[in-house]
């Protein structure tokens, strides 16, 4: 009896080292995927970070200018619309946000109405070594694309006035441009005068910022 019993161990034994090596080998291959993902997960967190901050830097110029266009009473329908401002430097904005999220910026593209911008990022780090070749030079990327929209539209002049403010009926008496600014923000009926504009709506107020997919 004890010479079977010690013959079945010895048979049970390479299966043992077998069943243990497999096991090993999923857990590193499962280790291996984790690091892809998480890898991955950096890119994509990267490229919305950096989408978003290119996006929040041209609602910032566009506010900017706005503030001085409906002071100055000149040129301020585009910029209500979210156009007209140049958007170098969103870009550059959107790459101090893919760095500060270990990544970098691949492709920044703006669009036009609504203003968007289609942002590509690659982390600086890799996957890492593991049982899968290769791993230890395979960078992740990502994209996202980030929209501004505006919030306010001009409210519908009344009979006898101009759009936008201002009585059709004493236009020669007021320079072109100069009155009242009446707008629709939100479903809100707002009024901005150029001669009072302080203070003045936040950003946030003018233009909403989102991601989309």
């Amino acid at each position: 009896m004890r010479r079977g019993v010690r013959r079945d161990a010895g048979q049970a034994f390479p299966l043992y080292i077998v069943a243990v090596a497999g096991l090993l080998f999923l857990a590193l291959a499962l280790f291996a995927v984790g690091q892809a993902a998480a890898t991955r997960n950096s890119a994509q967190t990267a490229a919305d970070a950096a989408a978003l901050g290119a996006a929040q830097s041209y609602r910032d110029d566009l506010y900017r200018a706005l503030h001085k266009a409906v002071e100055s009473g000149d040129g301020w329908d585009d910029l209500l619309r979210a156009l007209g401002v140049p958007t170098g430097t969103a870009c550059r904005n959107a790459m101090w946000f893919a760095g500060k999220n270990d990544a970098r910026v691949t492709v920044c593209t703006p669009d036009s109405w609504p203003t968007s911008f289609a942002v590509r990022v690659t982390t600086r780090g890799t996957v890492g070594d593991s049982i899968v070749p290769g791993t230890e030079r395979t960078h992740a990327s990502a994209g996202a694309k980030s929209v501004v929209t505006p919030r306010c539209t001009v409210r519908p002049a009344k009979s006898g006035q101009q759009p936008g403010g201002g009585d059709g009926g004493k236009a020669g008496k007021k320079e072109p441009g100069k009155g009242k600014i009446e707008l629709i923000c939100d479903g809100k009926p707002w009024t901005l005068d150029p001669k009072h504009l302080d203070p003045f709506p936040e950003p946030s107020d003018f233009f909403a910022v989102r991601l989309a997919r």
